[in-house]
């Protein structure tokens, strides 16, 4: 796991907590209550809406609209006002990333032995010229209530979903009257409040170079994170890793951050954040992040560590 809850709660209200195997892996919801049917049918609600964008989004699930235009001949399909608010913020990076961010790299990781087979060498450079033509995601537009992709380009939902997910499980969370809980998966965590005594929540942060590890602590109220790392999915081919993350013009996985995390008010937007600053400058990521009130902390390749000023790692 990336993270780590640390510290414990003291409080008349008892802990209370599931766990459930959506998107790929476990995701864990933890709130405090003094009543636990009331507690554990909450959890059931937000466990029941991240379930519902799995189902309704995400491309690696064959219900999901997303799935079906990939899959489709036409490239077509209805689109309600989430599915549009989804997309356009998707859109709003790729163009401030200079389209850098980019989610119809799917191809490109299937390449790569990320999809359903196994890769056994590295691909040769005739093999990564013609899937890049396949990769563009100004070929992605929305017209009336009309999702609609003008080429082969098919659109991946892993670096944005499961941050959404969470965030919109957050607002069931808040709306039944939760003041004080996280939710947590492999690579994103929301929370709500500060814990039961009036502390911040703190987040144990995995060192990329072992993850047995921790680079430190880092103290959130009512905030979310989100990480990307060289570490967190990678093939070996020939004693060598090779990592997820794609710069989509070379067609090789980004050489020069080995981790990325952000934080900020959204876990939707934590996890968009922390797949592009992976493939944007240095200067860019800064500037961005001081316009926008996010926080990140970088581990380069070389070790060394750029971040924010408000990135407090204990």
């Amino acid at each position: 796991m990336i993270f780590s809850l640390l510290g414990c709660q003291k409080s008349n209200e008892k802990r209370f907590s599931q766990e459930k195997f959506l998107f790929g892996t476990y995701i864990q919801m933890i709130i405090y209550s003094d009543n636990e049917k009331q507690a554990n049918e909450i959890m059931k609600k937000a466990f029941s809406e991240i379930e519902r964008i799995d189902n309704k989004f995400n491309s690696k699930n064959k219900n999901s609209i997303i799935y079906s235009l990939n899959e489709s001949d036409k490239k077509i399909v209805k689109i309600d006002s989430e599915g549009k608010y989804i997309f356009d913020e998707v859109r709003k990076m790729y163009e401030v990333t200079e389209k850098v961010y980019d989610i119809t790299v799917g191809p490109l990781l299937d390449l790569w032995g990320f999809g359903k087979e196994e890769r056994k060498n590295v691909p040769s450079e005739l093999e990564i010229k013609e899937v890049l033509k396949n990769i563009d995601f100004s070929k992605v537009e929305i017209i009336d209530d009309n999702l609609i992709v003008n080429g082969k380009e098919t659109i991946d939902t892993g670096s944005f979903l499961k941050g959404y997910a969470l965030e919109k499980a957050k607002e069931i969370l808040i709306n039944n009257g939760v003041k004080n809980g996280f939710i947590s998966s492999v690579s994103s965590i929301v929370t709500i409040g500060e814990k039961i005594d009036g502390s911040p929540w703190k987040i144990g942060l995995q060192d990329p170079n072992n993850q047995e590890k921790r680079l430190g602590v880092v103290e959130i109220k009512n905030k979310s994170m989100g990480v990307s790392g060289d570490y967190q999915t990678y093939i070996e081919i020939d004693g060598k890793r090779y990592h997820h993350i794609m710069n989509k013009f070379t067609g090789y996985p980004i050489a020069d951050k080995k981790m990325v995390a952000v934080i900020c008010d959204s876990g939707f937007m934590a996890d968009i954040y922390s797949t592009s600053f992976f493939g944007m400058k240095d200067n860019k990521i800064l500037e961005f992040c001081e316009k926008n009130n996010v926080d990140v902390f970088i581990v380069k390749s070389d070790n060394s560590i750029i971040k924010t000023k408000n990135f407090n790692l204990k």
